[in-house]
């Protein structure tokens, strides 16, 4: 039987990892809170939670309130199910053979899940493979970009974000405070540098650049401050703001490797017989 794979985090990262897991023919489960924050929404499958179904290169996902709902899709492994309850009351139900931590919470700490599946992979900075999960993928742009850590820390949080057409940091807006995100945007918009583009309450947000916004939290979602909540490409028309990019892909490959060689591992020592 084909193991269960959940991923935490229906962002980019999670959604290009469910994307490659799904098109290797695993059965795989997105959990996710009730209302993401995340920006770069054409480029992932979260949008699902709020309008009940999304499209990700080909891949489609459906929101599941249900587990006899969810439980479906994923024998039927026609689409991607994604669910909102409880994650102790999920794993408890699925048992998935392999959790993956792609909520990439760069700023915090991640809690130890090495205990949550026999397989445990957490992507991004902070984790100890061996310790907190069982393995990591890097996912900093740099040449290490998608390499597994089967022993030890990931490397920190360091630089800036990618460079696009001379801009780096400050194409972002974070959240200067706590609050409700409120927008009549969507991503793809074109804006101009000073733009209004949303309230956080009664604060107004203002496009940092000229171009294109690529991210843009959901309206009507709490953000904590400091959130990442606006993205603008200045690029404009020229810019990416769907499907999979260079980065989530070959973090997602690093992820499906790691899986394919655990299994590859289990397959091999369940193999070995026994010395008489």
């Amino acid at each position: 039987m084909p193991i269960t794979i959940l991923i935490r985090g229906s962002g980019d990262i999670g959604s290009a990892v469910a994307h490659a897991v799904f098109k290797a023919d695993y059965p795989v489960l997105i959990h996710e809170v009730k209302q993401p924050s995340t920006t770069r929404r054409r480029m992932a499958f979260c949008d699902a939670i709020f309008d009940g179904c999304a499209t990700l290169d080909g891949i489609n996902a459906q929101l599941c309130r249900r587990i006899p709902e969810t439980a479906i899709h994923l024998a039927k492994r026609v689409l991607v199910p994604i669910s909102t309850l409880d994650l102790t009351f999920i794993l408890d139900v699925f048992k998935p053979e392999v959790l993956v931590d792609a909520r990439m919470r760069k700023h915090y700490k991640p809690e130890i899940q090495i205990s949550l599946a026999p397989f445990t992979i957490g992507l991004g900075p902070n984790f100890i493979a061996g310790e907190t999960v069982h393995a990591a993928v890097e996912t900093g742009w740099n040449e290490e970009l998608g390499r597994i850590v089967w022993q030890g820390a990931t490397r920190p949080l360091e630089g800036e974000p990618q460079t696009i057409a001379g801009h780096a940091r400050d194409r972002y807006v974070y959240a200067p405070a706590d609050g409700i995100f409120h927008t009549g945007l969507q991503p793809g918009h074109m804006v101009s540098a000073g733009q209004e583009v949303a309230r956080l309450d009664e604060i107004p947000l203002y496009a940092p650049i000229d171009g294109m916004l690529r991210g843009l939290t959901h309206d009507g979602v709490p953000v904590a401050q400091k959130t990442k909540i606006i993205e603008v490409d200045p690029r404009g028309q020229q810019a990416q703001i769907s499907g999979i990019p260079e980065r989530p892909r070959r973090i997602a490959a690093g992820v499906l490797l790691a899986i394919k060689m655990w299994q590859a591992s289990n397959k091999e020592a369940g193999s070995q017989k026994p010395e008489l």
